[in-house]
């Protein structure tokens, strides 16, 4: 089973070939390659080092709640 998480890009490298995401309050370096027009402030699916497309902040916040949700309930 793969997974994507989404992340919000907080930079992106001058050649626009990488960017800086933030997680969770974790920050990587992941690869543009297969996205096209994005900006700081985006979110994108992250997989294994790839942003894999652009998403709406709004299923961005979503799916992290739910990701929220589902770590509280692994703690009972």
């Amino acid at each position: 089973m793969c997974l994507a998480v989404p992340a919000q890009i907080i930079a992106i490298s001058q050649d626009h070939t990488q960017a800086s995401v933030q997680l969770a309050g974790v920050q990587v370096e992941v690869s543009l390659a297969l996205v096209e027009e994005v900006a700081v402030g985006d979110y994108v699916l992250i997989h294994v080092g790839f942003a894999l497309q652009k998403i709406d902040p709004e299923e961005a916040e979503a799916t992290l709640a739910l990701f929220a949700e589902v770590a509280l309930m692994a703690q009972e």
